[in-house]
């Protein structure tokens, strides 16, 4: 029994973020004949439920089955929403390719052992099983017993697997058989048809009860209303539908484009052949002409290329892409690269500007992943499917609606039963009883809960701020912690150069001047400025990192195309040639050409050349990153001993710098330098000095800090900077206060004997040299020191740190997030997780950034802000035309705002409902009935202008120092509604029982005929017809109500009252009286009742009310 629910459960996607359960199930004729005739006895609505539930329809229909026999999956996502998908298993049968295929279970299909095309197809039927989640494709393999992707190489490659099984291109046969199973390489977004988005929007559970309640107000006359709700609903599913529309429209010509390339790729045994890029498959060989738009991920196998990455990072910075090495071993591909294997692979969807052949031939690559498997489709996909908000605000609305539905249940039972005591018909109790039960839950509830986020959605576009995500705009109002990239977003974003520190004989020598205006001098440190960078030269245009390419310029030295001239220093083998410019010092080198490049990483944090300078035979290594790390991979000889005294001294300035190094290469041969490895070029190398560089702040950053210090929002740098730099920047822009210690966290590795341990140090005692104020913790203790507890401090670390904190200290990891500030030398990856860990900690995390580096923690912050001007940083929800970040409070204070207001809204109209409970539950007792225009004034002329214009508000300027409540099921919410409740029930029953003990009360529609005889102006042929639905009605139509007469002014006025009392202000929003149209539309109802009612009162108020008139229609 336990075998066989394992074998009917399963993981999709196991440990990846769209991680799914998979129950298997097999479908049974009855269980359908059953739910089918359910149906029809329940004119649909049993079938509508299933609709909204599909695990229902599943359950319903279905028993379960062992997966392998499935005919239908049961799909749960594993996240806390826990959401359900259903999904029909279909078959695919090779049978129908033109070719014959081997019926022999032993002989494998394609040629690559680790397909799972081999293990799905089952022999001799060759038909395989297969679903379709997302836009992906999964096939069930009947080796490992569970649903595969299909549509890319597998990752257990070996880098001579993709060389060897793949370097010369696939056969037809297996093209043809990948196509079939693998589907087209194609992004293709439907344009869905605009009857299917209006069913679908129409089927909508809240619809489908507004639509029954308007139907029902409708059979009962109450017209007015109900048009006005009816084309308030039109309005706002067309324009719904009209959005969706619009985006799928967009959608589709973003990516059609993608799906028309025309490529070349070789084919094993038959050559180069060209096709149509959307029958291309995984194991294909791509030939790279030159510029064009790549419509698949692939490896680089044979030359180079460089790549404009702008569609992933945000950042138009042209990218080289280096082969993949050839090594023997069977290490998975992408572990023998670590982190760095993205440096050989091209994105889908990147753009190709620059290509460099090998000795070997044309540049080539094998396709990796098609259609949605790609870069491109994943980023696709997240629009397509985006994650779900887990924000209390919609959960607890969700509770809220469930209350007042309850609550109007209570009503319908309380309805049948006093009109079934006074023996009213059957059909007109049911009535009633239904009218009651659709008073608690207001119709105009999601139109007003909208306009709030589109009203603070307009207000950001006004200020520059883009949105892509509305339903954020509420969750910003709640952020209390935001993380900042530092270069591009804390600082200017172009570098300054500042100076240049040569070594000599293992000594620091005089600093170079860049402001002197001198130009620097000839010597390794020039060579290495001038040819350690990733710059290309496009159409004339040097382009490339803005640090590259303020440290060329400092250089004076040009960069041209390889021609004819430069044949004669034999450097014909390198596209680009760098050459000294006019204002450049004097050379003995006429050129340099770079030949070889291993391209910077942020997990590397160095980058390097092989270089050969005009008239040299012997090749030249150069190489810059980050001082502490490339001092790693120097002779320690040549490196000066007062490198980290010196390094201190200019990163606590606030400096940016960078070391230099460079060796020469033994080898005489270009080939032979192609085939060397990374880490042989990388080593052994000779110091050359440093390269300092200016990072000013920019003007917005310190104001920006202070508010949200003062808001007590706490802030964050994450940053891939030094981490002395970091903090000198975290100074000096005052996130961390004056008098405030900073402690340095430093966390090291397990060693073979030595567990795992932790270092905190104080930052103003690093002079006196290590050991001093040390705090040593082993795996087992989670205490933060205790000279450290309490004070006013800020813990600071690296990527490094962070990681072993991450993996050995778990326990310890959140106590040091509670007061760590800085995160320097962090990958992307950590960003990310860092984030996450934040959230975990129940803050609610924003993140502002430049878009390079920065796009997992924009889209894994609640609140991601890109400063990025590029349209292509679609990860972040929210993106700044203005390159600083002042966005952040702006975003802040809307936010909040936009919260306020939809907190204010739904308050407002669970009290209305409440207000109109009560009072139709009193006239119930009476077998009356509020008047439609009645009705009318309340819904139309007082509710529906409070919902449109409550949230038209705009925010109060001033950031307070707290936040506005995140939960409406919180004790000061639930306090508020509570007491208006009970002080409406009050006020209501108390008018209702003081107008019974008037002498001059009579129970109008038991004795309306006495109640007229006594009055002298009406028509003796007058008559009355009895109504026992609701009043005792006057022919032609007037009805004599003093309940009604009594109860609608106390109720009106207090739905005005109230809504003035839910319409708060500051310290969250501007006071009411600024939003003029709110402010005038409420006092102007307020004084027409009042008057309308004094007025009455004061005429008649001999008559006993006798002209108060109730209209005979009801609602």
């Amino acid at each position: 029994m336990e075998e066989k629910s394992k074998d009917h459960r399963a993981l999709l996607n196991q440990g990846e973020e769209n991680e799914l359960e998979v129950f298997g199930f097999q479908t049974q004729n009855l269980r359908r004949a059953l739910c089918l005739i359910g149906s029809m006895l329940t004119c649909g609505a049993l079938l509508l439920v299933l609709y909204w539930r599909p695990q229902w329809r599943v359950w319903a229909t279905c028993v379960p089955c062992p997966l392998q026999e499935a005919d239908t999956l049961l799909l749960r996502t594993t996240d806390e929403f826990q959401r359900y998908m259903r999904k029909k298993v279909l078959c695919l049968y090779l049978s129908a390719l033109k070719f014959p295929i081997s019926k022999n279970p032993k002989q494998p299909l394609v040629a690559d052992h680790h397909s799972v095309i081999n293990h799905a197809v089952l022999k001799p039927e060759l038909k395989l099983r297969w679903i379709q989640v997302q836009k992906i494709k999964y096939v069930w393999d009947n080796l490992e017993k569970r649903f595969q992707k299909v549509g890319l190489l597998e990752d257990s490659h070996s880098c001579y697997d993709i060389h060897h099984m793949f370097g010369l291109g696939l056969t037809s046969e297996e093209q043809e058989i990948r196509r079939l199973v693998c589907g087209p390489n194609a992004i293709e977004v439907e344009i869905q048809p605009i009857w299917k988005l209006l069913v679908k929007q129409v089927l909508n559970p809240f619809y489908v009860f507004q639509a029954f309640t308007l139907t029902l107000w409708l059979s009962q006359g109450y017209i007015e209303y109900s048009v006005a709700i009816i084309i308030l609903t039109v309005l706002s599913i067309v324009l719904s539908v009209y959005d969706l529309r619009q985006q799928s429209v967009k959608l589709h010509n973003l990516v059609e484009n993608h799906n028309k390339v025309q490529v070349t790729i070789a084919v094993k045994g038959k050559g180069l052949q060209e096709l149509q890029s959307h029958l291309l498959v995984p194991g294909d060989v791509l030939i790279l002409p030159g510029k064009f738009s790549l419509p698949c991920d692939a490896v680089l196998i044979e030359g180079s290329c460089v790549v404009n990455e702008g569609m992933l990072t945000g950042e138009s910075i042209p990218v080289t892409k280096t082969p993949l090495p050839t090594t023997e071993n069977t290490m998975p591909w992408k572990a023998h690269s670590s982190e760095d294997y993205r440096k050989h692979v091209l994105f889908c969807g990147t753009e190709v500007v620059q290509v460099k052949p090998s000795a070997q031939g044309p540049v080539r690559a094998v396709v990796l992943q098609t259609g949605y498997n790609t870069a491109k489709g994943d980023l696709v996909r997240s629009i397509l499917y985006p994650r779900p908000l887990n924000f209390k605000l919609y959960s607890d609305a969700f509770k809220f609606i469930v209350f007042l539905a309850c609550l109007g249940v209570v009503g319908f039972f309380y309805a049948l039963g006093v009109y079934m005591y006074h023996g009213v018909s059957l059909r007109d109790t049911a009535t009633m009883a239904l009218l009651l039960l659709t008073v608690t839950v207001p119709p105009v509830l999601p139109a007003a809960l909208t306009t709030g986020i589109v009203y603070a959605q307009k207000r950001l576009m006004r200020k520059k701020i883009f949105c892509i995500s509305p339903q954020r705009i509420n969750m910003c109002g709640q952020i209390n912690l935001v993380c900042f990239d530092k270069t591009g977003t804390l600082t200017e974003d172009g570098l300054d150069l500042w100076g240049t520190v040569p070594t000599a004989d293992n000594c620091f020598q005089e600093v170079h001047s860049f402001a002197s205006g001198r130009a620097l001098p000839w010597g390794p440190l020039c060579a290495a400025m001038a040819s350690c960078h990733s710059l290309i030269l496009l159409d004339g245009t040097i382009q490339g990192d803005p640090l590259d390419l303020k440290m060329f310029e400092g250089t004076a030295w040009v960069m041209e195309d390889c021609n004819a001239d430069y044949y004669k220093f034999r450097m014909s083998d390198s596209n680009v040639i760098i050459k000294p410019g006019p204002k450049a010092s004097q050379s003995p080198v006429e050129a340099i050409s770079i030949l070889r490049q291993f391209p910077f990483s942020s997990s590397l944090q160095r980058m390097s050349v092989v270089a050969r300078l005009a008239g040299e035979e012997h090749f030249h290594v150069y190489m810059k990153g980050a001082p502490e790390m490339l001092a790693q991979f120097c002779r320690s000889e040549t490196v000066p001993r007062d490198f980290p005294q010196q390094l201190r001294n200019y990163t606590k300035q606030g400096f940016r710098v960078i070391a230099l190094a460079h060796k020469s290469l033994s080898v005489g041969k270009l080939l032979e330098v192609e085939s060397l490895s990374r880490e042989k070029v990388e080593s052994e190398l000779t110091f050359l000095g440093l390269l300092i560089m200016e990072n000013r702040l920019k003007k917005e950053t310190k104001p920006v800090l202070r508010e949200l210090s003062e808001a007590r929002i706490r802030t964050v740098m994450i940053t891939g900077d030094n981490l002395q730099t970091a903090i000198t920047v975290a100074k000096n822009s005052e996130m961390i206060p004056r008098g405030s210690q900073v402690i340095l966290i430093d966390a090291n590795e397990p060693e073979e004997f030595v567990p795992a341990s932790v270092t905190w140090q104080l930052v103003e005692n690093q002079e006196n040299g290590p050991g001093k104020n040390e705090t040593y913790i082993n795996i087992g203790n989670s205490s933060v020191p205790a000279g450290e507890k309490g004070g006013c401090y800020h813990f600071a670390m690296s990527g490094k740190s962070y990681q072993v904190l991450f993996q050995h200290f778990n326990s310890l990891l959140p106590k040091i997030l509670v007061n760590a500030t800085i995160f320097a030398r962090m990958s992307p990856g950590q960003k990310s997780s860092l984030v996450e860990e934040f959230q975990k900690l129940n803050y609610y995390v924003g993140m502002c950034g430049d878009g390079a580096n920065d796009c997992g923690a924009l889209k894994m912050a609640h609140a991601g802000v890109s400063l990025s001007e590029q349209e292509a940083s679609v990860a972040s929800p929210f993106t700044s035309k203005t390159a600083n970040i002042e966005c952040v409070p702006h975003l802040i204070k809307e936010g909040r705002a936009a919260l306020v207001s939809s907190f204010g809204v739904f308050k407002y109209l669970t009290i209305y409902g409440i207000i109109q409970f009560i009072g139709t539950s009193l006239l119930y007792w009476q077998l009356q009935l509020f008047g439609n225009y009645q009705y009318l004034m309340q819904d139309v002329a007082i509710t529906l202008m409070v919902c449109l214009t409550m949230s038209s508000t705009h925010a109060y300027p001033k950031l307070a120092p707290y936040r506005p409540a995140g939960q409406l099921l919180s004790p000061p919410l639930l306090l508020s509604v509570l007491l208006n409740t009970c002080f409406t029930c009050i006020v209501q029953i108390c008018a209702f029982l003081y107008v019974k003990q008037q002498p001059w009360y009579c129970e109008v529609y038991r004795y309306s005929e006495c109640f007229l005889d006594n009055q002298s102006d009406f028509s003796t042929n007058m008559s009355l017809e009895r109504n026992w639905t609701g009043n005792a009605t006057l022919v032609p139509g007037s009805v004599l109500s003093f309940e009604s007469t009594t109860l609608w002014p106390i109720t009106t006025i207090n739905c005005i009252t109230v809504a003035f009392i839910f319409s708060k202000g500051k310290p969250f929003r501007k006071p009411i009286y600024t939003n003029s149209f709110q402010g005038k539309s409420l006092r102007y109802h307020l004084c027409l009742v009042s008057m309308r009612t004094y007025f009455k009162e004061h005429k008649d108020a001999s008559k006993h009310l006798k002209t108060y008139p109730v209209f005979a229609q009801q609602r």
